[in-house]
């Protein structure tokens, strides 16, 4: 079916209580998985392509852009492409005629004022283009002269007053928080804050997002959405099935040559690994 938009697909989960699974892809399997996954559910789902991969990819976007975008085209389930922590300003301008209807502008880095400066610069090139876009505050203020601290670094907490100015005067459409999750997590033990996320969801208007998704528990996850993510990122949890499954054949048969016999395993292993998050996250349309 034609590619639909995150816009869309956020707007819709949050009207029902579930939330987007936004899931980072790296290869080919990658998004066949992710796209194999959302039909057996069945479930809409998004495609995230971050900087970091295109950097993988020599700088270069369209090749795995308009792999994804075939895909999804002939996907059973809609899907949505979304370019994800975006700091390259000639990257963004790339973003919506390769197929992206949505990017995530990453400043967090940044102190509080430059990060809004930057971030109110792309939100007005982004919209221009049609695009939908996400921020991030990654620091709980960073004010009386202390550095940026890391939107997930141990401790980094998204303060609900500074984020209604920052919504407020970004024009964001959508904020990722920093709650407990941490990027790149090997074990599913983070803690969520859920007492600063009814904070948040009470003071924002626009919908929230969660990073790091991939060391958060079920049933940590499940009650994240239940106060108010709206769309769920997830990277690592792919990856670590991809790789176990070829370290696992390739254990068992160190004379295979052949790719497609352990990458077929590879695929499988996400795939599973996206309906589980899919049904933990009740984005399911059946």
């Amino acid at each position: 079916m034609p590619l639909t938009t995150t816009g869309d697909l956020v707007t819709r989960a949050a009207t029902t209580r579930s939330a987007v699974a936004s899931f980072n892809v790296i290869t080919l399997e990658h998004v066949e998985a992710v796209i194999a996954g959302a039909e057996s559910v069945p479930a809409p789902v998004v495609l995230q392509v971050s900087e970091n991969a295109v950097r993988f990819r020599g700088g270069r976007l369209l090749p795995l852009a308009r792999a994804a975008v075939a895909a999804a085209e002939h996907a059973s389930v809609p899907v949505a492409l979304h370019l994800d922590h975006v700091q390259s300003d000639a990257l963004l301008h790339q973003a919506a005629e390769a197929g992206f209807s949505s990017v995530m502008y990453d400043a967090a880095r940044l102190p509080y004022a430059e990060n809004l400066a930057a971030t109110r610069a792309a939100v007005d090139r982004a919209h221009a283009q049609g695009l939908w876009i996400e921020a991030e505050l990654g620091q709980i203020g960073g004010k009386n002269g202390r550095p940026p601290l890391d939107a997930h670094a141990p401790g980094a907490r998204t303060d609900p007053d500074e984020a209604r100015a920052f919504v407020t005067d970004s024009g964001v459409d959508a904020l990722a928080v920093a709650i407990g999750s941490s990027h790149a997590m090997t074990t599913r033990t983070a803690a969520l804050d859920h007492a600063l996320l009814t904070r948040l969801s009470a003071a924002l208007d626009v919908p929230l997002v969660l990073h790091g998704s991939s060391g958060v528990p079920d049933d940590e996850l499940t009650k994240a959405v239940a106060e108010g993510i709206t769309k769920v990122n997830i990277g690592t949890a792919l990856n670590i099935a991809l790789t176990g499954a070829i370290r696992d054949f390739l254990t068992d048969r160190p004379e295979a040559v052949d790719p497609r016999s352990y990458l077929t395993l590879a695929r499988e292993a996400m795939t599973r690994a996206v309906v589980r998050a899919l049904r933990t996250l009740g984005s399911a349309t059946a």
